[in-house]
């Protein structure tokens, strides 16, 4: 029996590993036992059975604003969120073969959370489903600037990240230093200024935040996965991939662009939280091997596992205090970028 499956639409063919289908299979498994934990653990407990009889109708209506109103919109988003996190550091680890890169390793995150702040400051009375779009500007404001200043007569993937690291700090202070002089602002909107970037999906809602980022997430998604096999092409050299067919350079502006797309469409929404696209592909290329038609499916279900469990964690482990997510996603991965750093020091 072959170890592979072939998936064939009109246009589009894929090849994919059968251990990878076991891999995601088992993950999203994974997912779903945790977004029923994330939505029957809190203040209130409601069990599990509980849950799942509420999600098919014929639960207790006594539980139905906890789990609709209040629990699941934040666990839609920490999925959505957590998954373009994931697939957006997978792409940006692919198109400059650097195991160190990620959106908010390198600033692009920074220029989303700008953008945002931004928006929250000055253009709160414009409707909210046009604060991913102020997002995605400030994304690829930074991804423009440290490209600028990265480039020597070409880019070393060192210079790159060491370049992020400055820009990602600068973008930080320029956030935080317009949330302290903007004195028109009220202290309402401060706050969330503040929480926003900690990272937290506290009080996220079904209208205001699921549907205004479940567009993004559609269009996004699929054109990852899609134009991941290029990546694949590409590990092996620009020559190499130009040989065969590949036209380099307009593939991997493609996805290059859909790479900050969804880190700025994920940020408008959850704020900086940082690392998962660090850890995430990391993680995928251990269980299924460097192929990007199965690194970029399995990072989203490990993104999205990820920001479950830490908003899990932030939720439960203090009650009655609610800490944002971001402070344990930042827990977990400074340690992991640290040993990254360390592994391919002779790099």
């Amino acid at each position: 029996m072959s170890n592979w499956v072939t998936i064939r639409g009109r246009r589009l063919s894929f090849q994919v590993p059968r251990r990878t289908i076991a891999v995601l299979a088992a993950l999203f498994l994974v997912n779903v036992i945790v977004m029923i934990a994330c939505i029957g653990f809190g203040s209130t407990f409601i069990s599990p059975l509980a849950v799942i009889r509420s999600l098919l109708g014929i639960g207790d209506s006594s539980n139905d604003m906890i789990i609709f109103t209040l629990r699941m919109p934040r666990v839609v988003i920490a999925v959505m969120v957590g998954s373009m996190l994931a697939v957006s550091g997978a792409l940006l680890q692919g198109i400059v073969r650097n195991p160190l890169t990620s959106p908010d390793v390198i600033g692009i995150s920074g220029g989303a959370s700008l953008g945002t702040i931004v928006f929250i400051l000055y253009f709160s009375h414009v409707s909210i489903r046009f604060m991913p779009i102020s997002s995605i500007a400030g994304a690829f404001g930074a991804a423009l600037l440290i490209y600028l200043f990265a480039y020597r007569g070409g880019i070393t993937p060192l210079r790159l990240v060491l370049i992020g690291i400055g820009m990602a700090t600068a973008l930080t202070a320029v956030s935080y230093m317009l949330i302290l002089t903007a004195s028109f602002t009220p202290t309402a909107v401060a706050v969330k200024a503040f929480t926003f970037m900690t990272g937290s999906i506290y009080g996220v809602s079904w209208t205001k935040d699921v549907l205004t980022l479940l567009p993004w997430l559609v269009v996004l998604m699929p054109v990852a996965l899609i134009y991941a096999r290029h990546l694949n092409v590409q590990e092996l050299g620009d020559e190499v991939a130009a040989s065969v067919g590949s036209s380099v350079n307009a593939k991997r502006t493609m996805l290059l662009f859909v790479s900050v797309a969804l880190a700025g469409a994920a940020v408008a929404i959850g704020g900086t939280i940082n690392f998962i696209g660090l850890m995430a592909p990391h993680i995928a290329r251990k269980l299924v091997g460097p192929a990007y038609g199965g690194v970029i499916p399995v990072s989203a279900l490990i993104g999205s596992l990820v920001l479950l469990l830490s908003d899990l964690v932030a939720r439960v482990a203090f009650i009655p205090l609610d800490i944002p997510a971001g402070v344990f996603t930042a827990a977990v991965g400074a340690p992991f970028f640290v040993y990254l750093l360390y592994r391919h020091r002779h790099s």
